[in-house]
């Protein structure tokens, strides 16, 4: 039988305050009290109180803090404020920059969740990169052997000198001190003695760096090989050694990209590599054991793949040629401008210069034709002679005195046909004579002006052999077109220029830069022809 019932049933709570007071508690809390002076009683009173405020306070901030959006402070309305962000320590340590990451308010407003920010590697790598509209780039993190170990054995890279100092300052090498007599004092810190065919271990510290890196290859475009193919063959170019062994690193590295799922996907047609020296140091013939260099290019596996070269060959359609590193590496952009102003207003005693030694080993030699031209016109022509290794060692003074000194500069081909003397001599403002196309205007397009004739001469090495007088060629620049010409020299030379910012500059690309537009460019164009992922 059920009982009527009139209101609302007790609650836990109502129950619990009905409950009469314990009399053993009352007794405690007097005798408690009793043995407390006034002044000790009034202090606990105001103990007790804050203690309750406190807990309100908290309790209302809480609550206001689950209802309330952000507001944007003043500096943020400007759009400049930046969001503090929560990253983890495994998640930092996975960031290709461990800096502070810096997010705008306006991107802040975008975002879904505008508590904390909770950015993962994974969330991190498929944020829009700022200037990346081309195309993120995933590193391979290769077994030290085939990069961080041949630096390490720098020793034996070359058998007449020790290399191991050439890996110094990010690879541009020692600091160039001894170019203090001729190069401005704030800016002789941004000079090395860098080696030329040190690009490889150059291009892999800057892409470690990239804006446009990313750490998640399922968002990538395209693939580096940071692989340091020409110190690989290097110790091996001389001497008495087998096909066999100069191939062994490149045979090691091909089976180890072959393991790799992204390789297989595309056969390397989106994998790109950097080779610090020409191309021809990689086109030994299979079967040829005992001719110059390693087969690395001649190798099936790498028929697809685009390489950055110092020197390519011209009929390869996957090769992008590369500015040799000179010795001036800008740390910003005020480097760059006080080079140029300061190049800009230098006096030039002499015409011409031409930097290069006789081989008397080779009949009928053009750069001992050069040579003697040179040497017989002394008031016009400043020379310098590289049969003496102490003249064109790397960072010597004796090179850019004369290029600085001199209205034109002679660069006939080198052990290739290009030669890093062609950026010395347009970094120092002079304007380059050619007598091969295929030194620059066929080689260097991406860095270079297209009119050949705005920046530079060109006399065909035959018309010289036949007896042109090559100053009497130079003479005929009037003043005002020289200027324009140098002029033209001076705007191209950031596009030359490897920055010593990590991160490259804010503002002016570099010819890191603009080498890997032309790698994104190159397989986008292999995309669109249909001539990917070939086998």
């Amino acid at each position: 039988m059920f009982l009527p019932t009139f209101g609302d049933p007790p609650t836990e709570f109502q129950a619990l305050k009905k409950q009469p007071k314990s009399p053993h508690f009352e007794s405690t809390v007097r005798t408690f009290l009793s043995h407390l002076t006034p002044i000790r009683r009034s202090l606990a009173f105001v103990v007790i109180l804050f203690q309750v405020l406190l807990g309100l306070y908290l309790t209302r901030t809480y609550h206001l803090s689950r209802f309330e959006s952000p507001k944007p402070s003043p500096a943020s309305q400007a759009g400049e404020s930046r969001i503090v962000l929560d990253v983890s320590s495994e998640t930092h340590g996975s960031l290709p920059n461990q800096g502070v990451l810096n997010i705008t308010y306006n991107t802040y407003g975008s975002l879904p969740n505008k508590d904390v920010l909770n950015i993962t590697s994974k969330t991190y790598g498929s944020l829009l990169n700022k200037g990346c509209e081309s195309g993120l780039i995933y590193v391979y993190d290769l077994p030290a052997m085939f990069n961080y170990d041949l630096i390490n054995d720098c020793n034996e890279l070359d058998p007449w000198n020790n290399k191991c100092n050439t890996s110094l300052n990010d690879g541009y090498g020692p600091e160039a001190k001894e170019l203090a007599k001729i190069v401005p004092e704030s800016i002789l810190p941004a000079w090395y003695q860098t080696d030329l065919f040190w690009g490889e271990v150059v291009y892999h510290n800057r892409m470690l760096n990239y804006k446009c890196r990313t750490l998640e290859p399922e968002s990538a475009t395209a693939f580096y090989i940071p692989f340091y193919a020409g110190l690989a063959v290097t110790k091996y170019l001389w001497g008495n050694y087998t096909g066999r062994e100069r191939d062994r690193h490149c045979e090691m590295l091909i089976k180890w990209v072959q393991e790799q799922k992204w390789w297989n996907r595309s056969k390397g047609s989106n994998h790109f590599i950097m080779l610090g020296r020409m191309t021809w140091d990689f086109r030994r013939l299979r079967e040829a054991d005992g001719d110059w260099g390693s087969s690395f290019l001649h190798m099936p596996e790498m028929k697809n793949v685009i390489r950055l070269s110092v020197e390519r060959n011209m009929w390869e359609n996957l090769e992008i040629g590369v500015p040799y590193p000179t010795g001036f590496h800008p740390r910003s952009e005020s480097d760059i401008t006080e080079w140029q102003k300061f190049v800009r207003s230098r006096r030039r005693n002499h015409l011409f210069t031409f930097v290069g030694g006789a081989r008397k080993s080779i009949k009928n030699d053009f750069r001992g034709i050069l040579r003697n031209q040179c040497l017989n016109k002394p008031t016009s022509c400043r020379h310098v002679d590289c049969g003496l290794k102490k003249n064109c060692a790397d960072g010597t003074t004796v090179i850019m005195a004369a290029f600085l000194d001199s209205n034109f500069c002679l660069q006939p081909r080198g052990d290739g046909f290009t030669r890093r003397s062609v950026f010395d001599c347009m970094l120092a403002g002079s304007i380059p004579v050619f007598f091969w196309r295929r030194t620059a205007y066929l080689q260097y397009e991406l860095f270079l002006p297209g009119d050949t004739e705005s920046y530079s001469v060109f006399i065909h090495r035959d018309d010289v052999r036949n007896g042109t007088d090559i100053r009497k060629v130079l003479k005929g620049y009037g003043r005002e077109e020289v200027k324009r010409m140098r002029e033209k020299v001076i705007e191209y030379i950031p596009r030359f220029l490897y920055a010593k910012s990590s991160t490259g500059l804010e503002n002016t690309r570099d010819a890191f830069d603009i080498a890997i537009d032309g790698v994104l460019r190159k397989y986008k164009d292999q995309m669109e022809s249909g001539r990917t992922g070939t086998s």
